[in-house]
């Protein structure tokens, strides 16, 4: 039987995490948020991230998005080590993660199919009507063709989630993070939102990293993270 090598199991993970820690404030108001974190994520796996308000996962997924500084252990994204990083190293990067974030971040004064197009425009080589294109297939999947000229205003909490979705999955990207994606959805549209996520991680070969407390698409992933005081957990339990 053929080994992998080090290198082929390196190109297997979108995500490596070694003895990942975080902290906030100074001197004696520093606090430790995240402690010792090991995990990794494989190409086109959906991954599950649960535990109680406040323990650290909001912060985790943004530093695996490069949105914050890794202050200690190993993080490495897509190949690139990001203790130390530099921020155009950072902003490279992130072109090629999508994030999906509780409150939406949608641009009011643009429609629902701007909003998505915003992702599209990160695509290299296209023109402004296939970049267009893009957006009204990924609003089509989202269950939101006939929406694409109203404005977030007009759209629902839940329709403001999926154009949200919609413009992370435009860009094509890599790695997907997201941070309860599915709160502001019912039972039948959240399993149709995960679905999409799950079939896009296998057919694009993307990673899904999924901030959650729905107990109605635990059934749906590879595999379930439990996050308590800053630590990760398996599914089973044990230390990951």
């Amino acid at each position: 039987m053929k080994k992998t090598s080090n290198r082929e199991n390196k190109n297997l993970k979108t995500v490596s995490i070694n003895n990942l820690s975080h902290f906030y404030g100074k001197d004696e108001n520093k606090k430790k948020v995240l402690n010792d974190v090991n995990f990794f994520i494989k190409k086109g796996e959906l991954v599950l991230l649960k535990g109680p308000s406040g323990c650290g996962k909001t912060t985790l997924l943004t530093l695996i998005g490069a949105l914050r500084t890794c202050q200690s252990g190993d993080l490495t994204v897509l190949n690139n080590q990001l203790n130390g990083a530099s921020r155009k190293t950072r902003q490279r990067l992130r072109r090629n993660i999508g994030m999906i974030f509780q409150g939406h971040n949608l641009l009011r004064c643009l429609t629902a199919e701007q909003n998505v197009q915003m992702g599209a425009d990160l695509l290299k080589n296209l023109t402004y009507l296939q970049r267009r294109e893009i957006a009204r297939k990924w609003l089509s999947a989202v269950g939101l063709e006939d929406h694409h000229k109203k404005l977030p205003n007009d759209l629902s909490g839940g329709q403001k989630q999926r154009v949200a979705i919609a413009r992370a999955l435009s860009a094509n990207p890599k790695l997907l993070l997201a941070d309860e994606p599915t709160s502001a959805l019912d039972s039948v549209t959240g399993r149709e939102i995960v679905s999409l996520l799950k079939k896009l991680a296998k057919d694009q070969n993307c990673s899904v990293l999924m901030v959650t407390h729905d107990p109605r698409i635990s059934d749906m992933a590879d595999r379930i993270l439990n996050m308590e005081d800053g630590k990760i957990f398996n599914a089973l339990g044990g230390l990951g």
